[in-house]
């Protein structure tokens, strides 16, 4: 969707609310703990409780407590590395794709951090689609 976003995976808690604090971050945890926090209950760092386990019902609460669409630029950072993307030409991809996306594709991006390059394909369209309900928006095709 385009939002830069940091997983977190570690033990201490206290580190993650430190960062959030530290870099203006929202904390999107399905930990109440985290909710109990001072600096969240005082609003210091802000942060949502994911209630449900389904993917589509959690991008769906947070389209209704995050504007979610002021900022919305989505497949403009690696899904891998965070980083935002570079267009590339045809040429720059030659041999680094497979060749039916080449002989079918015109558009690619590129991640200059893990170099995983990046087409609108059938999943692409699907993704679109799926924003577009979460969010209630048409994105330019």
């Amino acid at each position: 969707m385009g939002y830069d976003s940091v997983f977190f995976s570690g033990d201490d808690d206290g580190h993650m609310v430190k960062r959030a604090l530290a870099e203006g971050r929202i904390i999107l945890t399905r930990d109440r703990a985290i909710m109990l926090r001072r600096v969240v209950r005082n609003g210091r760092v802000r942060a949502v409780l994911i209630e449900n386990p389904e993917p589509e019902k959690q991008m769906l609460q947070l389209a209704a407590t995050i504007d979610l669409k002021s900022h919305f630029r989505p497949f403009t950072l690696c899904l891998e590395c965070n980083r935002p993307l570079v267009a590339r030409s045809r040429e720059e991809v030659d041999g680094r794709v497979p060749p039916y996306v080449f002989q079918t594709q015109n558009s690619y991006t590129e991640c200059p951090s893990c170099h995983r390059i990046y087409w609108r394909g059938t999943h692409w369209e699907a993704m679109v689609r799926k924003l577009e309900k979460f969010l209630g928006i048409h994105h330019e095709r």
